[in-house]
C-alpha cells in the first residue's frame, strides 16, 4: 500500500519513529499505512486451494465493480491511468489522468475491479504490499503503477507465469514509476511473490525478481522486501528481469562477490531501520503457523517460504488477517491494567476470589497515538504501539481461493472485508459474478454515507473499539458466524452452480449473483443491527 495521503495524520502512531536511512526512505510511520499479503500454495492447504490475500491498509477508494470480458478491434489503443486510487466510484474521473497508451489486444477478461485489482474469470488472482525500496531507484516518468499492472494482467493473463511474463514486458518498454511494490501473483495451481522497483532516476525500466512458493509452503509479504537469492537456472522457481544483477553493480549495491541478495541489494533492510528482510507481522504470521521452527527476531535472513506444521485453510487466513497478537505480549489491548471493582462487595468488603486487578474495558488493539501518549505520559511505559495485523484504517481485504478442480467461475472467489478486518465480517464475490451489490458501487472515504456499504460496517466497528473490553463479546460472535457460513454453505453453492451450468449458464451466473448478494446483505443487516445495539448499550455514556 502505497503512503500517498493520511501520513501527517497516522505519524504519531508510533512513539518513538526510527529515522530511515539515506537509502531506504521508508520509515516506521509509513508502514501503518501499509499492506499484508498471505499465500498458501496447494499441498500446503486443507483442501488443495491456493490462497493469496491482502490488506490494502489506508485511505483507498472502497468502490468495486466486475469489469466485463471485451472484444477489440485492430489497431485500438488502451489507457494507462493515474489517480484512480482514490476516484469515488466507476464513473468519477477527478484527479485522474491519462498517463499513456498501449496497444490493446483483441479479447480481455472479466475481473473484479478493486483499488487494486485482484481476480479475473480465469482464477489468476492478485495480492499486493509496498515496501518502498531505494529511493534513487524510483523514476516516476515510468508509465505503470502498480495497480495499473496489476489491472493489465488481469484482463489479459490466465497464468501467474504469463501475468508476470507480460509485467515484465510492459516495464521494459514503457518503464515503472511506481514506489518498490510486492505482488503476490496466484493461479489454480501455484502461487508467486513478485518483487519490483524502478530502474534509477536516470533510466525509464525497471528491476524486478519473482520466487514461486513450493507447493507444500506458505509465504508472508508485509512491506518489506522479501526475496533473496536467485537461482536463474531453476525456471521452475524463479524469474526476474535481464538486468536484475547488471543494475545492483552499477549503482554499487551489490559487488559481484557475494551472493546475490534481492532485498540487500534493492531494499537493504525493513522499515525499522534493521538489516532484516521481515518485521513482527511476518514474523508472528510465520511463527503461528510454523511453531515447530522456533522463529525469532535473531534471524537477519527469514525465510521466503516455510512449511507450516498443519495445513492452512482460507479461514485460518481470514483469522490471522484479523489478529492483533492476543496473547502475546505485544498484543496492546491486554496491556491497559485497572482495578476490579469486583474485588469488594456492595458493603466493602474483600471478595477474596476475585482478581486485584483487570485489563480496562476501554483498552482496544487499535488505539490511537493521542490514547497511547496518555497512558505513557501517566507512567504506563508498556504502552506503546507496534504495528499489528489488522488495523482501523483499512479500507478493505481480500482472501482468495483458487480451486482447480471446480469451473472457474465457482472455483476463484474472493472473501472480501470491508474496514477493519481484525472487527468486520466477509462476504463472497466468485470469478463468475458478473455483477456486484449496489452499495458497493460507491467509495465511503472522506465522508459518512448510508449509500456505500464501508460506512454500515464502520459504525458498528468504531462504536465497538470504544469500549472494546464489553462490545467485543457482541461484534466478535457476529463476525465469526460469517466464516463458519463461509464453510457450511460452499459445498452447496459449488454443486448447485454446477448442476445449474450443465443446462443453462444464465442461470447459474443468476445464481452466483444472487448468492453474493444475499451473503453480502446479511453481513450489512447484522451490523446495522450491531449499530443500533451498541448506541443502546452507550445510552449513559462511554
Amino acid at each position: 500500500m502505497k503512503t500517498r495521503t493520511m501520513i501527517a495524520a497516522l505519524a504519531a502512531l508510533i512513539i518513538t519513529p526510527m529515522n530511515a536511512t539515506a537509502q531506504q526512505e521508508w520509515s516506521p510511520e509509513d508502514a501503518n499505512l501499509c499492506c499484508t499479503s498471505i499465500m498458501v500454495a496447494k499441498n500446503a492447504s486443507t483442501d488443495g486451494s491456493v490462497i493469496t490475500s491482502h490488506t490494502c491498509d489506508g485511505s483507498y477508494r472502497t468502490w468495486m465493480q466486475m469489469v466485463p470480458a471485451s472484444d477489440h478491434k485492430d489497431g485500438e489503443m488502451e489507457n494507462i491511468y493515474g489517480g484512480r486510487m482514490h476516484t469515488m466510484s466507476a464513473t468519477d474521473s477527478t484527479k485522474m489522468t491519462v498517463k499513456g497508451q498501449i496497444p490493446q489486444v483483441k479479447h480481455t477478461y472479466r475481473f473484479l475491479d478493486t483499488a487494486y485489482p485482484c481476480l479475473n474469470e480465469k482464477q489468476l488472482a492478485i495480492g499486493e504490499t509496498t515496501y518502498g525500496g531505494r529511493k534513487e531507484m524510483k523514476n516516476p516518468k515510468g508509465l505503470f503503477t502498480i495497480e495499473e499492472l496489476e489491472r493489465i494482467v488481469l484482463e489479459r493473463c490466465t497464468t501467474a507465469r504469463q501475468a508476470i511474463r507480460l509485467m515484465g514486458e510492459l516495464i521494459k518498454k514503457y518503464g515503472y514509476g511506481d514506489d518498490g511494490e510486492c505482488l503476490t501473483i496466484a493461479d489454480k495451481n501455484e502461487v508467486w511473490i513478485f518483487e519490483v522497483q524502478g530502474e534509477g532516476n536516470k533510466k525509464i525500466g525497471g528491476v524486478w525478481a519473482a520466487v514461486r512458493i513450493p507447493d507444500d509452503e506458505i509465504g508472508v509479504s508485509a512491506n518489506i522486501s522479501r526475496i533473496g537469492k536467485l537461482d536463474l537456472n531453476d525456471t521452475d522457481r524463479y524469474m526476474a528481469s535481464d538486468n536484475v544483477f547488471d543494475v545492483a553493480k552499477q549503482m554499487k549495491l551489490w559487488d559481484g562477490k557475494e551472493e546475490f541478495s534481492f532485498w540487500k541489494a534493492y531494499s537493504g533492510g525493513n522499515y525499522m531501520n534493521e538489516k532484516k528482510n521481515y518485521s513482527v507481522r511476518e514474523l508472528y504470521i510465520l511463527s503461528q503457523l510454523a511453531p515447530s521452527l522456533n522463529l525469532t527476531d535473531a534471524i537477519e535472513d527469514m525465510p521466503v517460504s516455510i512449511k507450516p506444521d498443519k495445513k492452512v485453510s482460507a479461514q485460518d487466513v481470514m483469522r490471522l488477517l484479523a489478529s492483533y497478537y492476543e496473547g502475546t505480549d505485544k498484543n496492546l489491548s491486554g496491556r491497559h491494567i485497572v482495578p476490579n471493582p469486583k474485588k469488594k462487595d456492595k458493603d466493602g468488603n474483600i471478595v477474596e476470589s476475585e482478581p486485584d486487578s483487570i485489563v480496562s474495558p476501554f483498552s482496544n488493539p487499535w488505539m490511537l497515538g493521542d490514547e497511547i501518549k496518555m497512558y505513557y505520559a501517566m507512567g504506563d511505559s508498556t504502552m506503546k504501539n507496534i504495528r499489528t495485523v489488522s488495523v482501523s484504517w483499512c479500507s478493505y481485504s481480500t482472501v482468495i481461493q483458487l480451486r482447480s478442480w471446480l469451473p472457474d467461475e465457482v472455483g476463484g472467489v474472493a472473501w472480501i472485508a470491508l474496514d477493519n478486518p481484525g472487527e468486520s465480517p466477509r462476504f463472497p464475490i466468485f470469478a463468475g459474478n458478473t455483477t456486484v451489490p449496489s452499495l458497493l458501487s460507491v467509495c465511503g472515504q472522506g465522508c459518512e454515507r448510508d449509500d456505500a456499504a464501508l460506512w454500515h460496517y464502520r459504525k458498528a466497528n468504531r462504536l465497538a473499539t470504544v469500549r472494546w473490553g464489553n462490545m467485543r463479546k457482541f461484534l466478535e460472535p457476529a463476525r465469526d458466524h460469517f466464516i463458519k457460513k463461509s464453510v457450511t454453505e460452499m459445498p452447496f453453492v459449488e454443486k448447485t452452480y454446477q448442476e445449474l451450468a450443465t443446462g443453462d449458464q444464465e442461470k447459474a451466473t443468476n445464481f452466483l449473483n444472487e448468492y453474493s448478494y444475499d451473503f453480502f446483505g446479511a453481513t450489512i443487516s447484522r451490523w446495522d443491527d450491531l449499530t443500533h445495539r451498541f448506541w443502546r448499550m452507550s445510552s449513559n455514556g462511554f
